[in-house]
């Protein structure tokens, strides 16, 4: 766990959401959440609906705003396409990589993953990098072994030190289904050990920000948060509840 780091409450509103649902969410979460000096909230909405989230939070700068996926080349004709200096010049701050969804539905392997994320730090950006397993790779043995490479991919192409990870088990996400707190803790710790031994090294690797994504919702927030080694969360359908989310984003924190 990196204790130096406040925690990330990060909402992932994937295809959900226009500008007018955004702007009535926004107004509702802000007066049910109040901004807190211990952690951080950033919000990924669609890419329609970045403008009215952005001036819908004009009087709340503790809520950052982030895309939820940018090309891997500087500009072009690619049709439907967002560039990380686009987003940038958006007045974004975050930037999603390697979603599980994005790898699955889009074919974003490790290769092209590594590549967006270059971009993104490149427009400064900073990114989270979405790593996790299948069910199958799970029941396989395989944990271990699609953590490294994922990791090993994305750190053999940029310098770790401004990368936010957040491992997701595929098999959690929007299925009900959330790892127990032995094995997110083990996972993060297989994380934290992929990093220092794919070239970011013992300092790299203690100071990392570990999000935890997978059916998180106010149920389960403050035994998640308790793990060890989990330092934020990543929140898909329960982040599109203002309610829900301010809960979680509210949720105790306890001696970090």
């Amino acid at each position: 766990m990196n204790t130096r780091a406040r925690p990330l409450f990060a909402a992932n509103w994937k295809m959900f959401k226009g500008p007018r649902d955004t702007e009535e969410f926004v107004g509702r979460f802000a007066a049910l959440y109040a901004a807190r000096p211990d952690r951080r909230v950033a919000f990924f909405p669609p890419a329609i609906s970045l403008e009215a989230f952005v001036q819908a939070a004009g009087q709340r700068p503790d809520l950052e705003c982030g895309i939820q996926d940018v090309h891997e080349e500087v500009d072009g004709a690619h049709t439907g396409s967002i560039s990380a200096i686009m987003a940038a010049q958006a007045g974004l701050t975050w930037a999603l990589a390697g979603h599980s969804e994005r790898r699955r539905e889009f074919g974003d392997d490790d290769a092209l993953v590594a590549a967006k994320v270059g971009r993104i730090l490149a427009a400064e950006l900073k990114p989270i990098v979405c790593i996790g397993e299948t069910l199958e790779e799970r029941e396989a043995g395989m944990l271990s072994e699609v953590l490294e490479r994922q990791i090993r991919a994305v750190l053999a192409a940029v310098d770790g030190e401004h990368l936010t990870w957040a491992y997701e088990p595929v098999w959690a996400i929007g299925t009900g289904r959330t790892a127990s707190p032995e094995d997110a803790g083990n996972a993060h710790e297989i994380v934290r050990e992929a990093i220092r031994g794919g070239g970011g090294g013992g300092e790299l690797a203690d100071s990392a920000v570990i999000l935890y994504g997978g059916s998180v919702k106010p149920g389960n927030i403050e035994q998640l948060m308790a793990v060890p080694g989990v330092d934020g969360v990543l929140v898909g359908g329960a982040s599109l509840d203002p309610e829900a989310f301010a809960s979680i984003c509210a949720c105790p924190l306890g001696i970090r």
